[in-house]
């Protein structure tokens, strides 16, 4: 039988070209046979660049064959979000406006992996302006879930997720500015990070519409694949001021004893030995809070099963979980969440009148609502935010993470823009996200796990929430769990 080598991890490729037993040149050929074969059933990857892909592969496997790889990474098969530049597609954000937009330039954690070789298959699909719980625009229209092709795979990075879990590539670069990367992995049954506010830096990047709250992170159908991906990208850029204070909080900066640290091939350095509380290699029992509901929204009975029993399975690994309500106040953030990203289309609309032209009458209605934010509600949020992060310093005194489900409600009908009711409740646009946005505006790490499906079939996940900085730790965690329950064998039947 002919090994399925698009089913193949990251890592696994990594080791195989390594010993010559593979080649990027022969992975990236069964990535497009892949890719031919799935992605008309799932509208996935929306750009491709096939050519200059298999023309990077060749060359990485001639790297190869002199014992000359860039990096870990070098051969690895991925794509980009189609809200991140990339030199030579076009980033349309899903918009009409932007439909032939092409800076020449790639955002900078993407440039950092191309660096070291990753191959790039192409963009995935988004919602327009990356500001929807689903995926799917004018342009390209919907992306579907290869686990249930009548069902979302969630949003905003859904393209990717669908990318992911359906074998078109190991990895993807997603972007995260309220769950948009824990919650479509939790409804493909993914991995993905949402690192540390500015643990990536940002350069050559759209217009943030919402504040500093959007990451880029990895997603990835195992543990180490996603840290592979995250080590790449990660690390201090002078252009983006704000992750040199990340990269001192993690101790990831240049000078650090060569013996703690993974070189990079850029020529910074990566801690691998934060130092924190709960420690590399799961050494020492974590102290766990789990929160199963937020305030009083509605939580799918399937999804609070199955993440309990994930919860429980940290209990028989030795943790130490309590359960109990989330100790921050969030009074503030179900008003604050909608206007902040109301205020920021106001803005881009204004900067950008020929984007705002051809957006959707949705977005015009949106942008409305933003023009009439007075300036001191936007302040005020602004203070809200900073005390949200002051305690959530507080919090992390007394857990090492917290553990709660990753969306509320299981992957919804394709059509609609949200599910209208959870748990027999009618609920709003944010409804299936109550679990998600407050991780963004506090900045701090989220790794999103798989637990067991629904009786349907469906994917379902949880998160797991650190301090700030502490995106190895919920690695290193990872990880254990993963040995202890694996989840990677699990593939859509497509």
């Amino acid at each position: 039988m002919t090994e399925a080598l698009w089913q193949l991890s990251a890592c696994e490729l990594a080791r195989r070209y390594r010993e010559r037993s593979l080649t990027p040149l022969a992975v990236a050929e069964a990535c497009l046979g892949r890719l031919e074969a799935v992605n008309r059933q799932l509208n996935a990857v929306i750009a491709r660049r096939d050519a200059d892909f298999i023309a990077e592969a060749r060359a990485a496997t001639e790297r190869f064959a002199r014992g000359a790889p860039l990096s870990p990474l070098d051969g690895i098969p991925l794509t980009v979000k189609d809200s991140l530049y990339t030199r030579e597609l076009p980033t349309t954000w899903g918009t009409e406006g932007l439909r032939n937009h092409q800076p020449g330039h790639d955002e900078s954690g993407w440039a950092r992996a191309r660096a070291g070789g990753a191959l790039l298959v192409g963009k995935t699909n988004v919602p327009e302006f990356a500001l929807e719980g689903y995926t799917a625009n004018p342009l390209f229209g919907v992306t579907r879930n290869p686990w249930d092709r009548s069902r979302t795979p969630g949003g905003s990075s859904g393209g990717a997720v669908a990318a992911v879990a359906s074998g078109i590539a190991p990895l993807a670069i997603g972007q995260d500015g309220g769950g948009s990367i824990r919650r479509p992995a939790s409804h493909a049954g993914l991995v993905g990070l949402k690192p540390s506010l500015s643990a990536v830096p940002r350069e050559h990047a759209l217009p943030s519409l919402l504040l500093d709250f959007e990451v880029i992170g990895p997603l990835a159908r195992t543990v180490a694949d996603a840290r592979l991906l995250f080590d790449a990208m990660r690390g201090p850029a002078a252009v983006d001021r704000s992750s040199l204070a990340a990269a001192h909080a993690s101790g990831c900066h240049a000078g650090l004893d060569p013996a703690s640290t993974s070189a990079r091939h850029d020529g910074s350095r990566v801690n691998r030995s934060p130092g924190l509380r709960p420690g590399a290699g799961m050494t020492t029992p974590w102290r766990l809070l789990y929160v199963e509901r937020i305030d009083h929204n509605p939580l799918d009975p399937q999804v609070a099963a199955s993440v309990r029993q994930a919860v429980q399975r940290f209990d028989q690994l030795g943790h130490h979980v309590a359960e109990g309500p989330l100790p921050l106040d969030l009074g503030f953030y179900a008003e604050a969440w909608p206007q902040v990203g109301q205020a920021g289309l106001a803005h881009l609309f204004a900067q950008h009148p020929e984007i705002a032209a051809q957006a959707s009458e949705k977005y015009h209605a949106m942008a409305e609502r933003g023009r009439a934010i007075p300036a001191a509600r936007l302040w005020q949020v602004l203070e809200q935010v900073k005390q949200l992060r002051r305690d959530a310093v507080a919090l992390f005194d007394r857990y090492d993470a917290i553990v709660m489900p990753s969306a509320a409600a299981l992957p919804w009908p394709v059509e609609q823009d949200y599910p209208p009711e959870i748990e027999g409740q009618p609920v709003g646009p944010r409804g299936h996200a109550a679990y998600t946005g407050w991780v963004n505006a506090a900045g701090l790490p989220a790794l999103a796990l798989p637990c067991e499906p629904s009786s349907e079939g469906l994917p379902i996940g949880l998160q797991l929430i650190g301090p700030y900085a502490s995106d190895d730790a919920l690695l290193d965690f990872g990880a254990a769990c993963e040995a202890a329950h694996p989840w990677a064998h699990r593939w859509p039947a497509l």
